[in-house]
C-alpha cells in the first residue's frame, strides 16, 4: 500500500513536458492553450517574440532569484562585466512557435527541454506577485490621492486577500506610472489567474466588440465572441424609430474556415458526450431563457418591430423546442432484432451527422434559431447558426445563455452575413447539413447548390396560407381569428393568413370585418397595448405598397387603406395599417406573390369545390383552414385540399415540437422536413451492425 501511495505522488510531480502541437481559430487561443499547459507542468511561459497576425515565439519565463547587485568599493573593469552578467536571469532553452497559416494558427515546438526544476507552487514566481491591469490603474489613483505604498497594499488586499506583492513592488510600479510608463511587465506573462480582482475585472469588463457604438454583432467562434475583421457591416435598424440598434459585420472568408474548424474540432468529444449529459444542458437553457425571457422579447421587439406580447410568444414557441430537446434521447433508441441468423444479432443505431448548419429568417428571430440548433446539438451534432443580418440579437444572446448552461466551445457557432456566406455554407465540404427557412428564391437556391454537394437540406420556402369561410361559421369566432391572423405581427409571420375565400360571398361578413380592422391599435411595439407595429424595413414597406397599388390598379377594391397611416411621435417608422381588399382574382399580382404585410386579401366562391380549387391552384399553398358548423364539410375539406397544414375552426399555426412540420413541394424542398421525430431523423443517420461471439474458450477447454 505504501509503494502504491508513493509511486501516485511521484506521478502528481510536474514532467515540465511541452505543450502538444495543434491548429487553434486564432493567436489568443494559441497562447491560452500553451500557457494553461505550461502551469499544469511547472512552469510559466512569456511572450518572447510577436508579430500579432503572422508569428508568436513562446519561451519559459523562468523566474528565480537575482543575484547581489550592491557594487563593490574597488572594481575593476572584468568585475563589472562579470557583474553585468551575472545579474542577469539564466535563459532556459524552452521555446514553442504559433504561425498562421491558411486563416489558422499552427503551434510547433522549437525546444520542449528545460535547464532548471519544475516550480513547486506556481504562486512561487515572480509573475504571481505582479499586479493586474486594474490593479496598476488603483494604485495610480491611490497614489495621486497621496497614500503611502502600505496604505495602497493594505486596500489593494482588501479586496484580493491572495496578493502576494510587497510594499517594495508598489513601491516600483509608483516609479514607472511616474516615468510615464504604463506597460507593466505583467500584461505579458501567462500565468494561473489567481487574482480576485482581475476576475472580477474580466467578468465586467465590457468586449469590444460592444464598446463600439452602435455596438457590433460578434462572431461566435470556438466559445468566443470575437468582433470581426470586416470592414463592410449591415446596419440593423429600429423599424419604430429608424435608430441603428447594432451593426452585422460581414463575417470574412477566414471567420467562417475558423468557425466550421471550430465546430469540426469540437465534434468527436460532444457526440461521444452522453445523452443525459447533453440533455442535463438543454434543461439548464431552458431555465436560462425563462430567466432573460423579459431581454429578449424586448431585443426582438427593437430590431424586428413586432408587438412585445408577440415576440414573447416568438421566445416561447422556441423555448417549446428547447423543453422537447431535454427528452430526445427516448427518440433516438434504435432497434435489435436477436439471432437473425446462426448465433448472429442485429441492430441499428443513430448517429449524429457531424457539424450542421442552420440558415434563419427575420420573422422569428428567436424560435427559428431554437428550431435548428436545439435539435441538432441534442441529438450529438456540432452547429453553425446565420441569424437574419435584419434581426441577429435574439440570436447572440441565445448563444451566450447557451454557453452559460454548459454547452462546450466550438459546439455552437455564429457567422453573419448575406448572399455571399449563404452561399459559402451550402459550398463548405465540412457542413454535412442545412436547414433553411425564408423566401422562396434564396430557399430554391440553397437547396440547389447545398444538395449539389451531397448534403442533406431542408428548406421551407415561401407562404401564402388561405381561409375558407363557409356560410354557416360562426360569426364572432371567425372573424377574431380572421383579424388575429391576417394583420398580427404586422403580417410578416410563415404562417400568417394572407387570402380569404367566402364562400356564398363576401357581403355579410364585410361590414364587421371592416370594423374589427379599424380597432386595431398601430404604435411600435415596445407600447403594452399595440397590435401592429412597424414592418421590418423601408424596402418592405415599398415592397407591400407597391403590390396594394398593383391590385387596385388591377380591379380589386380598397376596402381599409393603411398605407398613409400616421404614428405621432414616430412618423418616420415602417408603419403600414391593417389594409382589406375585395373583390381580388387569382391573376393579380398580390395574389402571386408573397405579400409579407398586414395585408388580407378577401375572394369569392360560389361552392367549397370551387374554394378549395382555388386553394390547391396557389404554388404558396402553405396552409390552409376552413370556418364552418358542418362536420361533412370540414371533412371533406380535409380530404381534398392539397397544402401541409390544416386548421380547421382555427387559424394554421406553428405546431408543437413532438409534432412534425409539414409543407409540401414546391414550399418544401430537401430530404426531411422540421420538428418532432422527422427532425431527429434529419439531423442523424443510422448505422446497422451485425455481431457474432463464438465461444473460443469452448472449443479448447479440453487441452486445459
Amino acid at each position: 500500500m505504501m509503494d502504491i501511495e508513493c509511486s501516485s505522488e511521484l506521478n502528481e510531480q510536474p514532467q515540465m513536458l511541452p505543450p502538444p502541437p495543434g491548429t487553434f481559430i486564432d493567436r489568443e487561443e494559441l497562447i491560452q492553450h500553451v500557457g494553461e499547459f505550461a502551469v499544469s507542468q511547472g512552469y510559466v511561459v512569456t511572450i518572447k517574440q510577436s508579430k500579432r497576425d503572422k508569428v508568436v515565439v513562446l519561451g519559459c519565463d523562468r523566474g528565480g532569484v537575482y543575484r547581489n547587485r550592491r557594487k563593490p568599493i574597488d572594481e575593476s573593469a572584468e568585475c563589472i562585466r562579470r557583474r553585468r552578467t551575472g545579474s542577469r536571469l539564466t535563459n532556459c532553452p524552452f521555446e514553442v512557435v504559433g504561425k498562421k497559416d491558411d486563416g489558422l494558427w499552427v503551434l510547433t515546438v522549437k525546444n520542449g527541454t528545460h535547464n532548471h526544476e519544475p516550480l513547486k507552487d506556481i504562486a512561487e514566481h515572480p509573475s504571481a506577485r505582479r499586479f493586474s491591469e486594474k490593479e496598476v490603474l488603483l494604485i495610480k489613483e491611490m497614489t495621486e490621492a497621496g497614500l503611502k505604498p502600505r496604505q495602497i497594499l493594505k486596500r489593494l488586499r482588501q479586496s484580493n486577500p491572495d496578493l502576494l506583492s510587497t510594499p517594495k513592488h508598489v513601491y516600483n510600479v509608483k516609479a514607472k506610472l511616474r516615468q510615464g510608463n504604463m506597460s507593466v511587465r505583467n500584461y505579458k506573462s501567462l500565468k494561473p489567474q489567481k487574482s480576485a480582482v482581475r476576475n472580477n475585472y474580466l467578468s465586467v469588463m465590457e468586449p469590444s466588440w460592444r464598446q463600439h457604438n452602435p455596438p457590433r454583432v460578434p462572431n461566435l467562434i470556438g466559445g468566443r465572441f470575437v468582433d470581426s475583421q470586416s470592414f463592410a457591416s449591415i446596419d440593423v435598424i429600429n423599424p419604430a424609430t429608424q435608430e441603428v440598434v447594432s451593426q452585422v459585420p460581414l463575417t470574412t472568408n477566414e471567420e467562417f474556415r475558423a468557425a466550421v474548424f471550430a465546430a469540426k474540432r469540437a465534434f468527436p468529444s460532444w457526440r461521444n458526450t452522453p445523452s443525459t449529459i447533453r440533455q442535463r444542458i438543454m434543461f439548464k437553457f431552458q431555465e436560462l431563457i425563462r430567466r432573460d425571457i423579459d431581454k429578449l422579447a424586448m431585443n426582438i421587439t427593437n430590431e424586428h418591430g413586432k408587438a412585445l406580447k408577440d415576440a414573447y410568444d416568438d421566445v416561447l414557441c422556441g423555448l417549446e423546442v428547447v423543453e422537447h430537446a431535454c427528452g430526445l434521447a427516448n427518440l433516438q433508441i434504435g432497434e435489435f432484432v436477436s439471432n437473425i441468423s446462426n448465433g448472429v444479432d442485429s441492430y441499428s443505431i443513430r448517429e449524429p451527422l457531424g457539424v450542421c448548419a442552420g440558415i434563419c429568417p427575420f420573422d422569428f428571430p428567436a424560435m427559428i434559431p431554437l428550431w435548428m440548433f436545439s435539435t441538432a446539438v441534442t441529438c450529438g451534432n456540432t452547429f453553425i447558426l446565420k441569424p437574419s443580418e435584419k434581426d441577429p440579437g435574439a440570436a447572440v444572446m441565445l448563444a451566450e445563455l447557451a454557453a452559460e448552461a454548459g454547452l462546450p466551445n466550438g459546439v455552437l457557432n455564429i457567422v453573419h452575413g448575406s448572399n455571399e456566406i449563404i452561399s459559402t455554407i451550402c459550398d463548405d465540404d465540412d457542413i454535412k447539413a442545412v436547414s433553411f427557412v425564408g423566401p422562396s428564391t434564396a430557399g430554391s437556391y440553397v437547396y440547389s447548390r447545398a444538395s449539389a454537394k451531397g448534403k442533406r437540406v431542408q428548406c421551407n420556402i415561401g407562404a401564402k396560407n388561405h381561409a375558407v369561410v363557409m356560410p354557416d361559421a360562426s360569426m364572432d369566432t371567425t372573424l377574431n381569428a380572421l383579424v388575429t391572423a391576417g394583420f398580427g405581427g404586422a403580417g410578416q409571420k410563415r404562417m400568417s393568413l394572407s387570402t380569404v375565400v367566402f364562400v356564398g360571398g363576401l357581403t355579410p361578413w364585410e361590414d364587421k370585418l371592416v370594423e374589427r380592422a379599424q380597432a386595431l391599435r398601430v404604435q411600435p411595439g415596445t407600447e403594452p397595448d399595440t397590435d401592429i407595429g412597424p414592418v421590418i424595413s423601408k424596402q418592405a414597406k415599398e415592397l407591400i405598397c407597391r403590390l396594394i397599388q398593383s391590385s387596385v390598379g388591377s380591379g380589386a377594391k380598397l376596402v381599409v387603406d393603411g398605407r398613409n397611416i400616421l404614428v405621432p411621435g414616430y412618423e418616420h417608422g415602417n408603419f403600414i395599417g391593417p389594409t382589406i381588399l375585395s373583390n381580388v382574382k387569382v391573376s393579380m399580382e398580390c395574389y402571386k406573390e408573397e405579400t409579407c404585410g398586414p395585408v388580407l386579401l378577401c375572394m369569392e366562391a360560389d361552392n367549397i369545390e370551387e374554394a378549395i380549387d382555388i386553394v390547391n391552384r396557389n404554388k404558396y399553398g402553405n396552409g390552409a383552414s376552413i370556418f364552418t358548423t358542418s362536420g361533412v364539410t370540414a371533412r371533406k375539406f380535409q380530404t381534398e385540399i392539397e397544402v401541409g397544414q390544416v386548421g380547421i375552426n382555427i387559424p394554421i399555426s406553428a405546431p408543437f415540437p413532438f409534432s412534425c412540420f409539414t409543407s409540401l413541394k414546391p414550399l418544401f424542398a430537401g430530404d426531411i422536413n422540421f420538428d418532432g421525430k422527422v427532425g431527429i431523423q434529419f439531423y442523424t443517420q443510422i448505422k446497422t451492425v451485425s455481431q457474432q461471439w463464438k465461444d473460443v474458450a469452448a472449443g479448447t477447454s479440453s487441452d486445459v
